[in-house]
């Protein structure tokens, strides 16, 4: 879509905003805006009235707050519920994150809502005059105003906003129509953008589905749609071509160690890199090594726990709801390493391939049969390794196992192409979005109320 520009331009006077329509203001936000840090927490007080809180994640993910949102349930003083209920037109930004560059995330609150109040580590935005508030709130979500925020937060290990900052952040105003037309157009632009997003995102959904499947498919049933079939007596495994045979997990281990954490790394000899839980890359089932843990190992722990092309990874404590723990990966490297005191190597037993036993552990992943022999003990689950190999499975003859290893290699690497030619097209469709925000809020394009 092309947009003209305005007739005549100005000097903003502030360098990084640099020229605004000549028409346009360009104030502080305080001046037009009262800001309110919250001082509420989440805990319930007896002396305290009852409230629905607002809390730091609900603004984080989401672009407007609305009523029958799951608000957590607290309590505030008579004076908190009258400063920071919600009202129709406020924003509240998250004023302290983890880095600079995640601060300052907004949300628009449409409408007024009864007996919900901003809680802690936000600020409310309340306007006072001059300021359409969905236009505020796509002015926060400018590269502009990010940039702003970015340089003034202050702290170490977590940085925050003062109230200050925010209330000095510079905003090019145009008359109240126009900025009404600006969040009118944007809504409709960005609701296209987020759409055609939600649909991309939605093809990469249904292709890694068809992934899973494709992979539990072939390393129970094979590649060969002519091969006679039998019962295996296991629920998930179902048919299988009547050739192979069904034995314990463990009867494809050859051994199984435990990875070692090691010590500080001291620039000698012992210092190695360790493959972390955090290596894992769960598209691809291997290692990806970024960006190197290195810790200082032991001779005798290099020797029996160092890695080889070809060993398996079995994550064995950690994990969560989402992912699990008991997730396996293939060591493709050749560079000496260690893996770390939550996973174990395991060595394959003789002729086994190691690409189809990582297949086939995907496959187990996928029907969740490593749940049965998670223990979770202080919040972190723990793999029962012995009870995980005593499952059943199922073993092809070699040659088999190879040849479903190489068509899953190829058949799967053109479904990732696909699904990283899409994550390509979602990138740039955000780029859109961002570059389109700003250039309206800022006047580069010229916004008219026409469909």
């Amino acid at each position: 879509m092309s947009q003209s520009r305005y007739d005549a331009y100005k000097d903003s006077g502030v360098a990084w905003l640099g020229q605004v329509p000549a028409h346009w203001e360009v104030k502080r936000l305080k001046t037009n805006a009262d800001i309110i840090p919250s001082n509420i927490d989440k805990k319930s007080y007896d002396d305290e009235l009852p409230i629905q809180l607002c809390n730091y994640t609900d603004v984080y993910y989401n672009d407007i707050i609305v009523p029958e949102m799951p608000f957590m349930q607290a309590t505030a003083s008579q004076e908190q519920i009258h400063k920071f209920s919600l009202k129709a037109g406020d924003i509240i930004v998250t004023k302290d994150s983890e880095t600079a560059d995640d601060i300052a995330i907004p949300a628009y609150v449409p409408q007024t809502i009864p007996n919900v109040v901003c809680g802690y580590h936000l600020a409310l935005i309340r306007i006072t005059n001059g300021i359409i508030g969905k236009y505020l709130f796509y002015y926060f979500l400018s590269v502009q105003a990010k940039s702003y925020f970015e340089t003034r937060a202050n702290g170490l290990t977590r940085v925050g906003l003062g109230q200050a900052a925010i209330g000095n952040l510079p905003i090019p105003l145009p008359p109240l129509a126009e900025q009404q037309a600006i969040a009118t157009f944007l809504d409709r632009e960005c609701a296209r953008i987020d759409a055609l997003v939600a649909a991309q995102q939605r093809m990469i959904a249904l292709s890694k589905e068809k992934r899973q499947a494709l992979i539990s498919h072939a390393v129970t049933r094979g590649i060969d749609p002519a091969a006679p079939c039998k019962d295996s007596g296991v629920a998930w495994l179902g048919q299988v071509p009547a050739h192979w045979e069904v034995r314990r997990l463990k009867h494809s281990v050859n051994f199984a160690i435990n990875g070692v954490w090691g010590d500080e790394p001291q620039n000698n000899e012992n210092d190695v890199v360790c493959v972390r839980v955090a290596d894992f890359n769960r598209n691809s089932r291997t290692v990806t090594i970024h960006e190197p843990t290195i810790r200082n190992v032991s001779l005798r722990d290099r020797l029996t726990r160092g890695l080889k092309k070809g060993n398996l990874l079995l994550e064995k404590s950690g994990g969560g709801d989402l992912n699990p723990v008991g997730f396996v990966a293939l060591y493709t490297h050749e560079l000496e390493a260690v893996c770390s005191n939550f996973i174990a190597k395991i060595e394959l037993s003789h002729n086994l391939s190691p690409e189809y036993w990582c297949y086939f552990h995907a496959a187990a992943y996928f029907s969740r049969l490593n749940v049965k022999s998670i223990k979770q003990t202080s919040g972190i689950q723990n793999l029962d390794q012995s009870q995980y190999f005593d499952e059943l499975a199922i073993f092809p003859p070699l040659v088999e196992q190879q040849a479903i290893a190489a068509f899953l290699d190829r058949e799967c690497a053109r479904i990732d192409m696909l699904i990283e030619r899409v994550e390509q097209a979602i990138v740039l469709l955000r780029e859109r979005r961002s570059a389109l925000i700003a250039a309206a809020v800022t006047g580069q394009i010229r916004v008219g109320n026409e469909e």
